[in-house]
């Protein structure tokens, strides 16, 4: 392990739409700025198959490649973008001082964290083995691919109630799937469900398999089946995609005590800006927002974090 230590100006912690873009506008301003792309570089992204609601990518894009144009952009402005993670990072006082699993140690002037968040999963071996192919965490994203098909949605609360509805204007039938007997969900995200004809709650059953066939490299979901919680009695239900919809988890455990972060633990900025409450500590993506959760807005929450990292240290220097 080395005991090197560097200096920059800008650290960017985390990848994925945020970082990538933040370190393309750092760069250009001439910021240098140091990129760990934490554990999953590209961030969530690298997980779907299609991407069809980017700009600028008329045929669609996959997801994996997508992230790594924004990857290959941000290099080409001598981003310096490292494998790897911040394990450890004091924010007490500026410069900021963080440790990476590469063993050095990080002097930056500002940071930026687009750490994301993490779908929350079931579990399921199955669930593992379709993703991509018909599972989906993300309605947004993926329900345009099920015009006209069955779906399942699983979960109880206003994330479950909004994809549902969200889905059934696209879907033929919308199978709303929770483990108790009432939803936990708003009294008005509630109301929406039960007054869509297209959706059809499935109460007191949990997800035990999802079903599917492969040809090739090619899977798709074909069914689900579900265990009654009440008598163990299984049915199953032909459907072409599982959305699982059971929350997020924001990636701040690395920030604990340091930063304000809301009751499930998305860093909080102030408003119309990516700023914390620490001068010279920004949040972009995922990390901070739990409402929209899509690539093209985590994109320009980084490239606002980057433009006000650059106001930042314009204004300390003058």
């Amino acid at each position: 392990m080395s005991d090197t230590i560097e200096k920059t100006p800008c650290l960017i912690i985390g990848s994925g739409p945020a970082g990538y873009t933040a370190a393309i506008y750092a760069a250009r301003a001439d910021l240098k700025p140091l990129m760990y792309q934490g554990l999953q570089p590209g961030g969530q992204l690298t997980t779907t198959t299609e991407v069809e609601n980017y700009p600028g990518y008329p045929e669609g894009t996959m997801g994996p490649e997508m992230m790594e144009d924004f990857k290959k952009q941000a290099e080409r402005f001598h981003s310096d973008v490292r494998w790897g993670m911040i394990t450890e990072i004091d924010l007490s006082k500026r410069p900021f001082i963080a440790k990476a699993d590469d063993g050095k140690t990080i002097e930056a002037e500002t940071v930026i964290i687009s750490t994301g968040a993490t779908a929350k999963w079931l579990g399921l071996p199955s669930e593992a083995e379709y993703n991509g192919y018909g599972v989906s965490a993300c309605a947004t994203c993926d329900g345009y691919f099920y015009k006209g098909k069955d779906v399942v949605v699983v979960g109880g609360g206003d994330t479950a109630a909004e994809e549902a509805t969200y889905l059934a204007k696209l879907c033929r039938k919308v199978y709303l799937v929770h483990r108790r007997d009432e939803l936990r969900a708003s009294k008005a995200m509630q109301k929406r469900v039960f007054n869509t004809k297209n959706i059809e709650v499935i109460w007191n059953h949990v997800p035990k398999e999802i079903t599917g066939e492969t040809e090739g490299f090619a899977k798709k979901v074909t069914g689900v089946t579900l265990t009654n919680v009440l008598n163990g009695e299984e049915m199953k239900v032909p459907v072409d995609g599982f959305f699982v919809a059971i929350g997020h988890k924001p990636n701040t455990e690395l920030f604990k005590g340091q930063l304000t972060m809301d009751e499930t633990g998305y860093l909080i900025t102030k408003p119309d800006s990516t700023a914390t409450e620490i001068p010279g500590v920004f949040a972009a993506g995922d990390v901070q927002d739990h409402v929209y959760r899509q690539a093209v807005t985590a994109a320009g929450t980084g490239c606002m974090a980057a433009l006000e990292a650059e106001r930042f240290l314009a204004s300390i220097e003058d």
